[in-house]
């Protein structure tokens, strides 16, 4: 299993508890993290499925990098962090 957590300051915006799921890709763990609310499914993903770019994903303290097609590996037992980049000055 591989633990989905996704920050508090999302959470204000969307509902999007913690989770526990199956995957071993970064579009796997978030397809099964995200299923059944597609309303954070749109906020997270862009149209075309990759990651919008107000959004950060990662791998037990590691970037992901492939924002396109979530290729990144996820191994068992991983922590997927979910943050909203922040930007200003």
């Amino acid at each position: 299993m591989v633990r989905v957590t996704f920050t508090p300051n999302i959470q204000r915006h969307i509902e999007c508890p913690p989770k526990n799921v199956e995957g071993s890709t970064v579009r796997e763990v978030l397809d099964a993290a995200l299923a059944g609310n597609e309303r954070a499914r749109s906020y997270f993903l862009d149209d075309q499925g990759g990651v919008r770019k107000h959004i950060a994903i990662f791998i037990n303290g590691v970037q992901a990098l492939d924002r396109a097609h979530l290729s990144d590996p996820v191994p068992p037992g991983a922590e997927v962090y979910i943050a909203q980049a922040l930007s200003g000055g």
